[in-house]
């Protein structure tokens, strides 16, 4: 048989296949997206007070029982990257003996074939990632969520014997259930898990309604749960009036955001590229990333954790740092990052990657004070994450909902600015077009 014959043997017989499958009525697919929804908030609350747990534990009561038994001055100078090493050999024996859970680009790899994630990784990737998290690593909680829901959304469609099609809206609206609980902003949180499979747009639109439905009642489940505040998370400073020299900043300031991608995307690599000498030593490589993380944090403490509560200190105290130590700083971070994740640890980059930009951007705004503050700070965020995850649209919602400002045409601007310099910059190798699903061998 011809290999063109055999491809479309192959097609034909997939699509036997999905005849045999159920195919759910619109009403199914809602009811099941709720369904996703409200466990995704459950998931994410359990994450979230285990996370917050591990913190108090780590950061907060090991310190003070250890100051009152010992009183120890190099303890208390070197506690930090003694911690960080600690738990970079905790996750390196998690990955020895559960196994080696996916990162951002294998989720994206698995919704674009075969439309779903494994289960089977959750419990490696739930226990590394606390881990990873806790001990503060540069790595937040958006990656694991992403993978555990999304993994649940496709588990659940093949215990229905769904057709792949309706599999993968079932992994669609778990990732969202994951992102709008994370995230406080369910429209973003579900177009970013929309966005992320793709470099040129959002292309599994019949997924968009059943995500944002799921990010929905996942958003409303979490913060019922934890009592956690809606809206705006940073106290950003207000903005006059918008005009348009606001419009060609927000342009000029995602260029910039765009360079600083750029040179991230290198650091990370280069670290990539050391990492691989002792790629299949787990525990060994781990542990040397933890002490990576330490040693950085002891010079850069702002580096230290994912970002999300740092940022707040970069936007209320961070003019005292003055521009060369808030560039040193978002130096810093990006070699932080590039440590964690290389070396095992588990967790996404969003909000590590927002706090690179959040730094720079006040850096920009001191050095130029005709720009505002809040201005150089939110479209640097959006302008450094979007260069990265390909996500203009999502990205723009979820930082005009993070800082609760009325400036998302300026954020809109900064995002497709940075988006289109960087459309041949490539960090999630994986990300690609549905179109590339089925492929027919000439």
């Amino acid at each position: 048989m011809s290999s063109s014959a055999s491809s479309q043997s192959a097609i034909a017989g997939n699509s036997e296949v999905d005849r045999t499958n159920e195919e759910l009525s619109y009403q199914q697919l809602i009811l099941l997206a709720a369904m996703i929804g409200i466990a995704g908030g459950l998931v994410a609350t359990i994450y979230y007070y285990s996370l917050e747990l591990s913190l108090d534990i780590i950061w907060k009561s090991v310190p003070e029982f250890l100051q009152l038994r010992f009183a120890s001055e190099f303890l208390a100078k070197n506690y930090i990257w003694i911690a960080t090493t600690i738990g970079g050999f905790l996750v390196g024996l998690t990955l020895y003996f559960l196994g080696l859970p996916g990162e951002v680009a294998f989720v994206v790899d698995k919704v674009h074939d075969p439309g779903h994630i494994e289960i089977r990784q959750t419990p490696a990737m739930l226990i590394a990632s606390l881990f990873s998290i806790a001990f503060g690593g540069s790595a937040g909680p958006e990656a694991p969520l992403v993978q555990v829901n999304g993994s649940f959304g496709g588990w659940l469609g093949q215990k229905l014997k769904l057709t792949a099609k309706s599999i993968r809206v079932m992994t669609f609206c778990g990732m969202s259930a994951a992102l709008g609980a994370f995230f406080g902003a369910p429209l973003g949180g579900a177009l970013f898990a929309l966005e992320i499979p793709h470099r040129r747009g959002l292309e599994y639109y019949e997924a968009l309604i059943p995500a944002v439905l799921s990010a929905i009642l996942s958003f409303c489940v979490f913060r019922l749960n934890t009592g956690l505040t809606i809206g705006g998370i940073y106290h950003f400073t207000a903005i006059p009036k918008l005009s348009l020299i606001n419009l060609v900043e927000g342009a000029l300031l995602g260029g910039i955001g765009a360079l600083i991608a750029l040179l991230f995307v290198l650091l990370f690599r280069a670290i990539g590229h050391l990492s691989e000498y002792a790629a299949n030593r787990r525990i060994l490589l781990a542990t040397l990333g933890g002490l990576s993380i330490g040693l950085i944090a002891y010079f850069f403490p702002q580096t230290l954790f994912f970002g999300e509560k740092e940022i707040e200190t970069i936007v209320e105290t961070g003019a005292t740092f003055g521009v060369t130590m808030l560039v040193a700083i978002a130096v810093a971070k990006m070699l932080a990052i590039s440590c964690t994740l290389h070396s095992g640890f588990r967790g996404g980059f969003i909000f590590p990657l927002f706090y690179i930009g959040a730094a720079i951007g006040l850096a920009i705004a001191l050095a130029f004070p005709q720009i505002h503050p809040t201005i150089g700070m939110v479209c640097l965020m959006a302008a450094v994450n979007v260069a990265v995850t390909k996500t203009p649209i999502s990205t723009s919602v979820i930082l005009s909902v993070l800082s609760d400002t009325a400036m998302l045409p300026v954020i809109v601007i900064a995002s497709f600015v940075s988006f289109l310099l960087t459309t041949q910059l490539s960090l999630i190798q994986t990300q690609r077009s549905r179109a590339l699903n089925l492929t027919v061998v000439e």
